[in-house]
């Protein structure tokens, strides 16, 4: 408590702690203070869009679609893998968002992570079997 009043004590003008290393102790003081402020308002869960159940459950069924199919063009010819590829990565980009907004926590950041690891992966494989087109 004592350090917050002495920093709250360097902004008053003609103080005798003003200075070059008191500015830099005011601004790490201050920050302090937002982070402090901020706290109960990370704390807070995110709102849930009334849809996600639903949308999590489709989720998963078109995940499970795309496996099918990202099996049946193993063997295809490039240019058929490419379409199926890209197409792909199109329906990654919209599940991640679905996992990003209707989960939370340790689930979240595992989905998330798998998606953009995932993205990134496909992202490589059509850049040098597909030209990135």
């Amino acid at each position: 408590m004592r350090s917050i009043l002495i920093g709250l004590r360097l902004w008053i003008p003609g103080s005798p702690l003003r200075g070059a290393p008191e500015r830099r102790t005011r601004v790490a003081v201050v920050a302090a203070l937002i982070f402090i402020a901020a706290i109960p308002a990370l704390a807070q869960p995110r709102p849930v869009p009334a849809t996600c159940t639903r949308d999590l459950f489709q989720n998963e069924a078109a995940m499970r679609q795309r496996q099918y199919r990202m099996q049946q063009v193993a063997t295809a010819d490039q240019a058929t893998q490419c379409v199926a590829w890209r197409d792909h990565v199109a329906f990654m980009q919209k599940a991640r968002s679905v996992f990003a907004t209707c989960q939370s926590g340790r689930q979240r950041e595992e989905n998330v992570g798998q998606m953009d690891q995932s993205l990134a992966d496909y992202r490589v494989l059509l850049a040098n079997r597909c030209g990135g087109r």
